[in-house]
């Protein structure tokens, strides 16, 4: 579920998976590339190969328009999955 909590804010919580990935895919894309996007991750309960997938399409919609994304709270299952890839420092806590 991707929930807006402030200006500039918002979150992701619940399962994110093949599944629910494709619905979650335009709205964050669009909200990212709107302006400057902190991302709440901490809710997440489960996640795979498509959260990843997901974070790095809402990082490019937000580079494209020139915003910086940033995340924070990443669950330790969500890490350690980034880490796999080698994608940790591209889903770092930075821009």
């Amino acid at each position: 579920m991707l929930k807006t909590t402030a200006p500039g804010e918002a979150s992701l919580s619940g399962r994110i998976d093949m599944a629910s990935s494709a619905a979650l895919a335009r709205p964050l894309a669009e909200l990212a590339a709107r302006g400057p996007l902190r991302l709440e991750l901490s809710g997440i309960a489960s996640a795979d190969s498509s959260a990843l997938a997901l974070l790095l399409q809402a990082r490019r919609a937000a580079a494209a328009a020139g915003h910086p994304l940033t995340f924070a709270g990443m669950p330790a299952d969500l890490a350690t999955l980034a880490g796999l890839y080698n994608l940790a420092p591209l889903l770092s806590a930075g821009e």
